[in-house]
């Protein structure tokens, strides 16, 4: 057998074997089903990572972590806008989460040590009464909302709208008939009958010129 045989018989086995686990191995993976408990107030910290099934990739350790500020427990309205300024670009005013990614380091649980850490710092900054950032306004420049362009109330379908609609087709219904009875409609499916049963004009050559009479080499000129 050939090296392409091989590798023909090669993918065959890999088939099959992806086929016994699928008849007897992933049935097997229910008993270890969990059902969906929603997180709890005191679990205000989302962490969101990245699989690629094996696959080695450079954001695969990546690790996203989203919260909400007026999620987080035991934080005064003034404390909470410090935070809010202290997240600066990071927090998003339109849906009042704040998103922090890190892929610095090896391993996703060092990246997710690392973002635990951070929020740690930034509810320490929070909480510290020396600076309250009360005299510093918030800056959401960064923040560009997405315009959501309506539907027209205009095009909404009402019953009068409709009527109008189906006014408007029967009169052109009665223009097409009239016009057919005179005559003056014109049809593409005849016009295009008659083009192709045209007889098609045989192309003319054009004549080519001749040396006659000379025997130099040099070229002859034309004008």
């Amino acid at each position: 057998v050939s090296s392409l045989g091989h590798d023909e018989l090669e993918q065959q086995r890999e088939y099959r074997e992806y086929a016994r686990f699928a008849a007897w191995e992933l049935p097997l993976l229910s008993k270890l089903a969990k059902p969906f408990t929603p997180p709890t107030k005191a679990q205000p910290l989302r962490f969101r990572y990245t699989s690629y099934l094996g696959e080695s990739h450079p954001a695969a350790s990546k690790v996203i972590l989203e919260f909400s500020p007026a999620d987080l427990p035991e934080l005064t309205d003034i404390q909470r806008n410090k935070l809010i300024k202290l997240l600066g670009a990071r927090f998003n005013p339109s849906t009042g989460v704040a998103k922090i990614s890190c892929e610095s380091f090896v391993t996703q649980a060092q990246n997710k040590r690392y973002l635990a850490d951070k929020v740690e710092e930034l509810l320490e900054e929070a909480r510290d009464p020396k600076d309250t950032f009360e005299d510093v306004p918030f800056d959401f420049r960064h923040h560009k909302p997405k315009v959501r362009h309506e539907f027209p109330k205009e095009w909404i379908m009402t019953e009068e709208r409709r009527a109008q609609l189906i006014e408007k087709v029967s009169q052109t219904r009665i223009l097409e008939q009239e016009r057919a009875m005179r005559g003056s409609m014109i049809d593409g499916a005849e016009i295009v009958n008659r083009a192709l049963a045209a007889p098609v004009p045989e192309p003319t050559r054009e004549r080519e010129p001749v040396m006659v009479g000379r025997t130099s080499a040099k070229p002859m000129r034309f004008r």
